[in-house]
């Protein structure tokens, strides 16, 4: 089969299109024949080397932790799936991922595919559909009547907190840039704040809830958010490298959130998904023997929004 792998860490240009032998599962597994897979900023600082640390990678790896795909092997123990079944999936992010024509999967961490969307799409929906969703209601403890602010609603994960946020009931600020506005207010957000032209701080007249900060700012400018949540509230950052700001004198607390893999919780989003109250954006759909050239656009920003990669026949 074809899969695209790299064999040191290093720029985009270490990416090779290869043939590679076709996976087994063994126990608890499962074979999938990838409708897509999707890019993650993650996937790129894995490929760097600059993630060792939380993700100790063996090269060489095949990126890709998000997956959409129809099963089409099974290993011992498996109940509750068969051949043929539509399967999405968040992969554990130490081993092979979906940047090839099959990939294998623990059986707990798939859920059946959204019915509603095109397969390949719904590979834009695990990891950040997750993260969104963990940010919110596992740390932010969000309910309705409460308000949040979405730092940084423009891009993927942004997308996904706003459209859910919104559905909980909360009162929804996000900031955005001007070409990411429509978008965000399309998603839901009752008041969208412009990052390029605006102070945040001095935008937000009342106090929130939750504030979710998915922007690489400054570390003055994270810092300075908790003075935004009122008493009790929470600050939930994904930029992991810039620790979250708390203040233990009013009781608000300070979460770094790294996503996990959850069946359940995705079970969760696909049915939003399918009942219409949850929109999967992709960008783009891009062939798996072009993923260099996307890992090279992410790297000087030129991604268009959330890329979807495809084997060639998907």
């Amino acid at each position: 089969m074809k899969a695209v792998r790299f064999h040191e860490f290093g720029a985009p240009d270490v990416l090779r299109y290869e043939d590679v032998e076709l996976p087994v599962p063994s126990t608890g597994e499962v074979r999938i024949r990838v409708a897509a897979t999707s890019f993650n900023g993650v996937d790129g600082t894995i490929r760097a080397g600059t993630m060792q640390g939380p993700i100790p990678v063996v090269l060489p790896h095949t990126p890709g932790i998000d997956v959409s795909g129809t099963v089409d092997g099974l290993g011992e123990g498996v109940d509750g799936l068969a051949v043929g079944d539509a399967v999405v999936g968040f992969l554990p992010m130490v081993v092979d991922g979906a940047a090839a024509e099959h990939v294998i999967a623990p059986a707990d961490v798939l859920t059946p595919a959204p019915s509603s969307i095109p397969l390949p799409d719904a590979a834009a929906l695990p990891s950040v559909g997750l993260t969104a969703w963990q940010a919110l209601f596992d740390h932010g403890r969000l309910s309705a009547g409460q308000r949040v602010l979405v730092n940084g609603a423009g891009g993927a994960v942004g997308g996904y907190a706003v459209q859910l946020a919104k559905g909980a009931g909360a009162h929804v600020i996000a900031t955005a840039s001007p070409r990411s506005s429509d978008r965000v207010t399309a998603d839901g957000a009752d008041e969208v704040i412009d990052h390029t032209t605006t102070d945040v701080l001095a935008a937000v007249t009342e106090p929130v809830d939750v504030v979710l900060n998915l922007a690489p700012v400054d570390p003055a400018q994270l810092a300075a958010l908790v003075d935004l949540v009122r008493p009790g509230g929470v600050v939930v950052n994904t930029t992991v490298w810039m620790p979250a700001p708390s203040d233990e004198s009013r009781g608000v607390r300070g979460i770094d959130l790294f996503v996990r893999s959850d069946a359940d919780q995705l079970a969760k989003l696909v049915a939003l998904v399918d009942r219409g109250e949850l929109r999967v954006d992709v960008a783009e759909r891009v062939p798996l023997a072009e993923l260099a050239t996307v890992h090279a656009q992410a790297a000087t920003g030129g991604l268009p929004g959330k890329v979807v990669v495809v084997p060639t026949g998907s």
